[in-house]
């Protein structure tokens, strides 16, 4: 199975999303049309409102609602990377230049509020109570999840259990918020909506093991941003975690600090981490998490 064959049944909706995204850049003045093409022309796979249409589909809901839900949905994950970008200094995103590298950090978070507003916007005239509470509270864990990074940053003594509980806030929360709103805008019976949500949490840790498994061994030309960026930046992530609980004492990331030249121990460092069997072991976190979102969907 590949993504074509996964987003079949949705292809049409897909195509009035990505119209619906259009129409929230064509706006005044023309300075926030440039900065809303800018973030939103660049497509990417749209896997969070493939989702939320996806699970749409599981009940006997109004479907002209799904449209604006999922466009809502990626207009805050959108949100979410202009602000990360603004708070940690990335030039890059997906190989262009970020809102906050181009245009200054100052334009990147009101931009970021913007798109915020407008997700909301788009929620309320749903007139449904439970999405709009659905996405205010992801937005309170993403948020809780970027604070615990950042005053996390350069913490080597953080283990497994903190990783999982920051990017389960960070990252799988919108996962799960995509799948559960577009259960619930389904009307899917109640007890058929855990399971929709299950699935996108464990979907969206499996996703974000991969991508900081890629912050290692990834190409840096086909990811758009440095490899090892992540590690120079503090952040600590599996692959780190599981080398310093094989190596505690004398490990070189102990050794990274911040406004220090740090350059050569993280080249070291993922060299020894691409060495070992780290990356498979990280892969198979992944696709236990996998094996928990096929679970989760069994259950229907």
């Amino acid at each position: 199975m590949n993504i074509a064959s996964i987003y079949e049944p949705i292809q049409q909706e897909m195509a009035r999303v990505e119209e619906s995204l259009s129409r929230v850049s064509q706006v005044e003045p023309l300075i926030l049309s440039r900065l809303l093409e800018h973030v939103l022309g660049d497509r990417g796979k749209r896997i969070r409102p493939a989702i939320a249409l996806l699970c749409g589909k599981l009940g006997r809901g109004k479907p002209e609602l799904l449209v604006p839900v999922a466009t809502a949905v990626e207009l805050l994950h959108t949100a979410t990377l202009v602000h990360d970008d603004a708070v940690d200094n990335s030039p890059t995103r997906r190989g262009r230049p970020t809102v906050s590298a181009t245009w200054g950090d100052v334009p990147a978070v009101l931009l970021g509020d913007y798109l915020f507003a407008t997700s909301a916007r788009i929620t309320s005239d749903l007139g449904n109570l439970t999405v709009m509470r659905l996405f205010a509270e992801a937005i309170m864990t993403i948020s809780t999840g970027e604070l615990m990074e950042r005053f996390g940053a350069y913490d080597w003594t953080q283990g497994r259990e903190q990783y999982y509980q920051r990017i389960a806030r960070k990252t799988a929360s919108l996962f799960s918020l995509a799948a559960e709103v577009g259960a619930v805008l389904s009307n899917a019976p109640r007890g058929e909506i855990e399971a929709p949500r299950r699935y996108g949490y464990n979907l969206g840790m499996a996703f974000q093991v991969v991508d900081d498994i890629l912050d290692f061994i990834g190409d840096e030309a086909e990811m758009g941003k440095p490899v090892g960026s992540d590690l120079a930046q503090g952040t600590l992530t599996l692959p780190a975690i599981i080398l310093l609980e094989r190596y505690p004492e004398d490990n070189l990331i102990r050794g990274i600090h911040p406004g220090k030249q740090n350059e050569g121990k993280v080249q070291q460092t993922i060299e020894m981490i691409s060495k070992s069997h780290i990356i498979e072991e990280c892969y198979q976190v992944a696709a236990d998490f996998c094996s928990k979102a096929c679970q989760a969907l069994k259950d229907l």
